[in-house]
């Protein structure tokens, strides 16, 4: 039986952490976290970002996340706490499913991601 990419994120979203704006402003405020931008480069540079956060692309995630890559990216750690985001949600759904399948123990998304960030006035860069 195929899937639709809508069912794919819903699935997701029905096993994962989801946080407000306000959750992960607070959970980056305090420092323990780790906020990964799922985004490609060309979206950074057209919309800005969240300060602190750590850019990788979608694509590459797997690769970045896998401390036995040789494509592995610091601070990406399964031991650390990881929120990631991309723009409105549904990347970065599937990526936090993908993260805890891979191990990841405390992982969320970004509700409505960069949009809902910069809706809600957060500061971007």
């Amino acid at each position: 039986m195929t899937k639709t990419a809508a069912e794919l994120v819903a699935e997701a979203k029905g096993r994962i952490e989801k946080l407000s704006v306000e959750e992960v402003a607070a959970e980056m405020e305090k420092g323990d976290a780790v906020l990964v931008d799922l985004r490609e480069p060309e979206e950074l540079t057209a919309g800005g970002k969240i300060p602190g956060s750590v850019n990788v692309p979608r694509g590459m995630l797997e690769f970045r996340a896998d401390p036995s890559s040789s494509y592995h990216q610091d601070p990406l750690d399964p031991s650390k706490r990881v929120i990631v985001h991309c723009a409105s949600g549904g990347r970065s759904a599937l990526a936090a499913a993908t993260l805890q399948d891979m191990g990841y123990s405390s992982v969320a998304h970004l509700e409505g991601g960069f949009s809902a960030w910069k809706e809600a006035g957060q500061p971007t860069e």
